[in-house]
């Protein structure tokens, strides 16, 4: 390959993961305009336009994703091998994108932003909503992490174990179960909030007690943690919701806690990427941030959570 080949290879690389120029020229040193002739070489000796315009950033053909796939890997243990980054964090420039629940950011993101602007005030955080997709978001490279339930198989994906979370049901304090004992007869006979990623009225509960036969009423649906907890606190509705989630909420927004009357395994909350950034001291740095503040709130996630 010859010195041209291999910087286009490297630009496109870095276009493929910002999926913007100018964040890619950002990230590069370079100017817009001198990224912006590195894509038309491209354009020209592959014969594809491999980039269109996609908001405000740029969105990859086919054939650019087909041919990323073949060559990150490559292009990235070359890149770190001839010249490995720096990160200084208190100077960095970098945006990093973060795909993850609502939840989650109840619970990381303040910490996570104070930490920022102690330290590395020239980072941006932006969240990626996250629908169970999290391998695919990183395979494409739209995202740098993903941090929540992540139950991929992809070898080209790296996961750490974070924490458990481990589930209770939710109530309002006037509810007609508040004072009483949650058997699974009174829990299966009541009317049901769901929280739902993907949209589908069945979740982890609903599995267990097809299991014993028995089946709930799911009345409501909702995609947000935040917006389960406020209709909780106004309607006849119960739910299942992570107690480490449910803890943020709960200093504004009293409610009841029960024990959930069968045995839900809890969720390994984990934090995934891709290993063509493995050794990415960015990626790096910011892994290790998040891992302190679950260290630092780690009597909060290993609790059993206290039952009403």
């Amino acid at each position: 390959m010859s010195k041209l080949d291999l910087n286009l290879c490297v630009i496109f690389d870095t276009i493929m993961q910002e999926r913007s120029i100018t964040a890619a020229a950002d990230r590069l040193a370079m100017t817009q305009p001198s990224v912006s002739n590195a894509v038309s070489r491209m354009r020209y000796s592959w014969n594809d336009p491999l980039f269109v315009k996609h908001g405000r950033g740029v969105k990859p053909t086919p054939f650019a994703t087909e041919l990323w796939h073949q060559i990150s890997d490559s292009i990235n243990t070359i890149s770190q091998a001839i010249s490995p980054t720096q990160f200084v964090p208190i100077y960095a420039k970098r945006c990093f994108r973060i795909a993850l629940t609502d939840g989650m950011t109840s619970i990381l993101w303040l910490p996570l932003r104070k930490i920022i602007e102690q330290g590395a005030p020239g980072i941006d955080i932006h969240a990626v909503p996250y629908k169970g997709d999290g391998e695919a978001l990183l395979l494409n490279a739209e995202v740098d992490l993903v941090l929540d339930y992540y139950p991929g198989t992809s070898k080209q994906i790296n996961s750490q174990w974070m924490f458990d979370n481990h589930f209770v049901c939710v109530m309002n304090k006037d509810h007609k179960l508040a004072t009483k004992e949650l058997s699974l007869n009174r829990f299966v006979e009541a009317e049901h909030l769901l929280v739902s990623l993907s949209g589908d009225a069945s979740g982890i509960v609903d599995g267990k007690l097809a299991e014993m036969g028995k089946t709930r009423r799911v009345a409501m649906t909702v995609n947000s943690f935040a917006g389960a907890f406020r209709i909780i606190q106004q309607t006849s509705l119960i739910t299942v919701l992570p107690y480490p989630v449910v803890a943020q909420f709960m200093e504004d927004q009293p409610v009841i806690i029960k024990k959930v009357p069968i045995e839900v395994p809890p969720a390994r909350i984990s934090m995934a990427w891709h290993c063509r950034e493995d050794r990415d001291p960015g990626l790096m740095w910011l892994r290790n941030k998040f891992c302190e503040i679950v260290e630092s709130n780690r009597e909060l996630f290993e609790t059993v959570p206290p039952h009403n």
